[in-house]
């Protein structure tokens, strides 16, 4: 005997409600989508038609001009290989210092676990201040290194915490009661059972920090006056805050009225540059993302 699946008729206020949310939605991705379609059509655009307005949504006058100049120009490609050093070493330093802050905070058994807990949480609230850090760093002598950029913010407390919630939530202590059974150290069961059982979370540390550490300028600005190392968001920040385009950059370019549009046109490229490399990763870590954040936030 086969059954047909009921159907529940649609009032007239649920359609209205799902035509507003389509409708809210609609145009949140036409607001959201269109400066990303803008740009990158922008970006491979003749130069003269993105300063007279030509440029609306699709790419007119095809031409990869403002991408050659960026690989022709040595400061440019110098700096976006400076921030991929800087994201990959930022990122395993932080995740690597988050981990073994995190594990021993979560586990009950730590004396003074709480006393040590607060004094993390309390950074969160009260901080030394810009020129006091400043000082530290320039104490250290890692004023005009790369450190400068990867020391100072190492640490996150805020993805500490959540580190440490999945931890308590996520790892059993029955676990942790077998592995001392059989022997095993500390180190031992940090590194063959807990790190294996927190991929999400991991993921979760290594995207934000990757991403914090790719688009800090700030700190540059301040530790770093070498250009030689100098990040992309460094160089990206003075072509569109400041207008400073090096002439080297447009070693083609006679006349004033083309290096204008070059230089409009380079923005564009370079803000592509500078965003893809986030967008192509963020798709392969999507799924463990969503399940760390939510074991890590929500859970205990």
């Amino acid at each position: 005997m086969s059954s047909t699946p009921s159907s529940v008729k649609e009032s007239g206020g649920d359609r209205a409600f799902n035509i507003f949310n389509y409708t809210i939605l609609t145009l949140f991705l036409i607001a959201v989508a269109y400066p990303l379609i803008y740009i990158v059509s922008a970006s491979i655009s003749d130069a003269q038609a993105v300063t007279s307005g030509q440029v609306w949504l699709w790419p007119v006058d095809i031409t990869f001009e403002g991408y050659t100049a960026i690989l022709n120009h040595p400061l440019l490609v110098r700096s976006f290989f400076n921030s991929v050093f800087y994201t990959a070493a930022g990122a395993f330093v932080s995740v690597f210092l988050t981990i073994l802050a995190a594990y021993p905070l979560s586990r009950r058994d730590l004396y003074g676990g709480n006393a040590i807990l607060f004094l993390f949480m309390f950074t969160l609230l009260f901080s030394g201040g810009l020129i006091p850090t400043y000082l530290v760093v320039k104490e250290l002598g890692m004023l005009n290194t790369r450190w400068a950029l990867i020391i100072p913010a190492a640490l996150s407390v805020y993805n500490m915490i959540i580190t440490r919630t999945f931890f308590q939530t996520s790892i059993p202590g029955e676990l942790l009661e077998a592995a001392k059974i059989d022997g095993a150290s500390d180190f031992r069961f940090l590194k063959d059972v807990v790190l294996p059982l927190s991929g999400p979370i991991i993921a979760v540390n290594a995207l934000l920090y990757a991403v914090a550490q790719w688009n800090q300028f700030f700190s540059a600005l301040l530790y770093l006056t070498d250009q030689d190392l100098w990040p992309f968001q460094l160089v990206l920040r003075e072509v569109l805050i400041q207008n400073n385009v090096d002439a080297a950059m447009m070693t083609d370019i006679q006349d004033m009225v083309r290096r204008q549009n070059l230089r409009e046109l380079l923005k564009y490229s370079l803000i592509v540059v500078a965003t893809v490399p986030i967008l192509l990763v963020y798709p392969f870590v999507q799924k463990h993302f969503v399940k760390g954040v939510l074991i890590g936030s929500v859970k205990g």
